[in-house]
């Protein structure tokens, strides 16, 4: 894939460079925010080879191009933009000298001023800003922030901590070995350092110093508070796990702004960290960890009591509706909640029965792929089975399910059959950060794991061959 170009193709049609308000990527999408979004651009975007899908609200434009690609379109795109940029106010300098008149260019002129410059573009940025900033938007967009850079984390300390346990399995003799003591090490050093990890990021998005939140986060996760007694109350190290930390770190970043307002600046350097962690870090000790705690205990109950309780529904119902949850952006919520459940019984229940939502896509195109008589499809569902399969389901949601409608709907309801196999047994993962075939190294029973996969393979198959598609023109 020539990645510059496809950016071009993507610039030429959301340009000019003053339309563009914001460019960022996420694993798999280019997002951008524009000025205005013409009718025709979402048609015009998914007409371009490369790009899988278009996903587009009042704020943002998704283009969704796959893992890999994302990353390195956006990078392309960005140079595109700053190019385009610098020649335009190069070209703003040269116009400052007096031009020619002419009614036809005074006019086109008119109407790019018209469409893409009526107020400041920072402050139509702002605007879209505000408009989106609701509470519940802006704590997903935070958890986002937080939990994201660490993916790559959890995926190499998974598959080594997967693959480990398999090899033990095999052969247990090999585990007083060196090495691999030195590889359990290795997959276990994200969870390890996982409170320190996360209050640094946390604070960063609360507005704070990194570091402070940090030093926070390992304050109540500190050993030595073991040895601490409060009246009869013996201290707890990392008790309330993240929950914890994201509320200490949430308020140690309040309060390194406020006091930064009240501090004369000559003393802010000294007195702003030893206050934030002085105040901060006994109002942790006293009353942040233990509320955190509770949320902490209260959500692994709630999770545990309900598959325990409801078992193979529970597992129908999460897995069936889990991809329309990811479609409206609000899976990352789950995120700290499968943290928080491995912190606290070494496995997230959730993740494998949610994994079970990609699986019945599979099925859904494969049925897709035997039936339809395009070229083109069949070729879309062949190149992107193998991510699919691996847990990238994107492609295939929106290159084949979604567009043909049907078929996404029973590929959901394959999705809740796998799921209601994961909850009947009661299957964990040690990790998270991978989805698909790759998550059943981390699974607490990798053989009953994959008989959910393959029962959302052949649920989500079957129901797409029998409810049938219109064939896309």
């Amino acid at each position: 894939m020539d990645y510059k170009s496809l950016a071009k193709k993507i610039f030429d049609i959301t340009g000019p460079e003053k339309n563009i308000l914001h460019t960022a990527n996420c694993m798999t999408r280019l997002r951008l925010q524009l000025a205005q979004a013409a009718p025709e651009t979402a048609a015009q975007l998914k007409a371009l080879e490369g790009v899988i899908g278009v996903n587009q609200t009042d704020t943002e434009l998704q283009v969704i191009l796959g893992p890999g690609a994302a990353e390195q379109t956006a990078v392309a795109f960005q140079q595109q933009l700053q190019a385009a940029r610098a020649q335009a106010q190069a070209q703003g300098k040269e116009k400052a000298q007096p031009a020619p008149s002419g009614q036809n260019s005074q006019n086109q002129e008119n109407d790019i001023r018209q469409k893409y410059s009526i107020g400041d573009g920072k402050k139509l940025h702002a605007d879209i800003k505000a408009k989106n900033a609701t509470p519940f938007k802006l704590l997903l967009k935070k958890i986002s922030g937080i939990f994201i850079p660490l993916i790559p984390g959890f995926i190499a300390c998974g598959l080594i901590t997967g693959l480990l346990n398999l090899l033990l399995k095999s052969e247990p003799a090999l585990a007083d070995m060196a090495w691999i003591k030195m590889l359990a090490i290795m997959g276990n050093a994200i969870f390890y350092g996982m409170n320190l990890f996360v209050g640094f990021n946390a604070a960063k998005e609360f507005g704070g110093s990194p570091i402070l939140g940090g030093i926070l986060a390992a304050v109540i996760t500190h050993p030595a508070l073991k040895d601490i007694m409060l009246g009869s109350e013996q201290l707890q190290p990392g008790r309330g796990g993240i929950i914890a930390v994201l509320l200490v770190t949430a308020f140690g970043a309040w309060l390194e702004l406020r006091l930064r307002k009240i501090i004369p600046t000559m003393l802010d350097l000294l007195l702003t960290p030893l206050l934030t962690i002085l105040i901060a870090g006994f109002a942790a000790i006293f009353i942040l960890q233990p509320i955190g705690g509770m949320i902490a205990t209260a959500i692994g109950d709630g999770v545990t009591i309900a598959i325990h309780e409801g078992g193979a529904m529970t597992g129908f119902i999460l897995g069936g509706l889990w991809l329309p949850i990811v479609m409206l952006g609000i899976h990352q919520a789950m995120t700290p909640i499968h943290v928080q459940l491995i912190q606290e019984y070494g496995v997230t229940l959730l993740l494998p029965i949610l994994a079970m939502a990609g699986c019945g896509q599979i099925g859904a195109c494969l049925a897709v792929y035997f039936k339809t008589k395009n070229k083109f499809l069949k070729k879309t569902i062949l190149s992107a089975l193998p991510v699919g399969i691996m847990g990238i389901g994107e492609p295939l949601i929106y290159g084949v399910t979604l567009p043909l409608g049907r078929p996404f709907i029973t590929a959901c309801i394959g999705g809740a059959f796998g799921g209601a196999v994961q909850a009947a047994f009661s299957i964990g993962s040690s990790a998270i950060g991978i989805s698909g075939l790759p998550l059943t190294t981390v699974t607490s029973q990798p053989l009953i794991y994959l008989l959910g996969i393959l029962t959302s393979y052949i649920a989500g198959f079957a129901l797409t061959w029998l409810a049938g598609f219109d064939e896309p023109e």
